[in-house]
């Protein structure tokens, strides 16, 4: 199985962006078997170049994102990164993890700090664990040969009260620290994205920095997503979504043109590719990519 780091490296040489979906584990028996047997094979279809499966909060997930990523690559041959978090878990914790993950085939891993668990506000640092991501991703690169991703947030984390360019600065240390490439946070203006690529590559972070795209779906879906995750919706694109408040198929159709439109132009603008938030859903995606002639 590849690293996804050559993969950036091989497809940069050829001109070609790098094409990723992000997955999350199904909670129900019925969902996982809807997952395996419809959504995975049809996005497996577009012939990507490799996809990632969430870790939930407090690693709620661990297991079961360990053992998705293990069967998408014996099952579709297609590399797959696994999140891993710092939340709750012991530094020993943690190598036990990627020891398990090694021993899986799995060679990929995308390194956060992690949401706090569930009723808890802010993020709390276990004792003999890790209190920013950066710490996770020079652990990772010491514990074996992985391709360690890490995250960027084109609006600044929405836990950096010192504002965005404070923010961006840490990016830096978690590129020295030994990140492969950068994954962005959802976002729908691509000037914010531009803005953060130009910065972040004059402090000298010069790996892939990849733009994070989720393809809106409902109205209030995206608005209770954007509240927790800090991203803006922007004027314009509120005054459409506001069209859409009571028909989500609509606002689906208008979410795929939105977000082709926005890809085209991160696409002429350098992006080393697109990593698309499918929420376990084919329909958009798969649109999006046939509209921008990469399916």
């Amino acid at each position: 199985m590849q690293f996804i780091r050559d993969i950036y490296s091989a497809k940069k040489a050829t001109g070609q962006p790098v094409i990723s979906f992000e997955f999350f584990p199904p909670k129900t028996e019925e969902g996982e078997r809807t997952f395996f047997e419809k959504n995975v094979p049809a996005l497996a279809a577009l012939n990507p170049d490799y996809c990632s499966v969430t870790y939930g909060a407090g690693g709620s997930t661990r297991d079961k994102t360990i053992s998705i990523v293990d069967r998408i690559q014996r099952e579709h041959n297609l590399p797959a990164m696994m999140h891993l978090t710092c939340v709750g878990s012991t530094a020993e914790q943690i190598g036990e993890v990627l020891d398990q993950a090694k021993a899986r085939g799995i060679k990929n891993i995308l390194a956060l700090r992690g949401d706090p668990p569930n009723g808890t506000a802010e993020f709390e640092k276990v004792e003999g664990g890790f209190e920013f991501s950066h710490q996770l991703v020079q652990f990772i690169k010491c514990r074996g040969d992985f391709s360690v991703a890490s995250a960027g947030f084109p609006e600044g984390h929405i836990a950096c009260k010192e504002g965005k360019y404070v923010d961006w600065q840490h990016l830096k240390t978690k590129a020295d620290a030994g990140a492969d490439f950068i994954l962005t946070q959802l976002f729908f203006d691509n000037a914010d994205f531009f803005e953060f690529r130009d910065y972040v590559t004059k402090l000298g972070v010069n790996i892939p920095i990849v733009p994070g795209i989720i393809p809106i779906q409902s109205a209030n879906q995206i608005k209770k997503f954007t509240s927790l995750c800090g991203s803006k919706i922007p004027a314009a694109l509120q005054t459409e979504l506001d069209k859409y408040c009571d028909n989500d198929e609509a606002c689906a159709e208008f979410g795929i043109e939105y977000a082709a439109k926005q890809c085209e132009e991160l696409l002429r603008n350098d992006a080393p590719g697109l990593h698309f938030y499918t929420l376990n859903k084919a329909r958009s995606t798969t649109q999006i990519l046939k509209k921008l002639k990469l399916a």
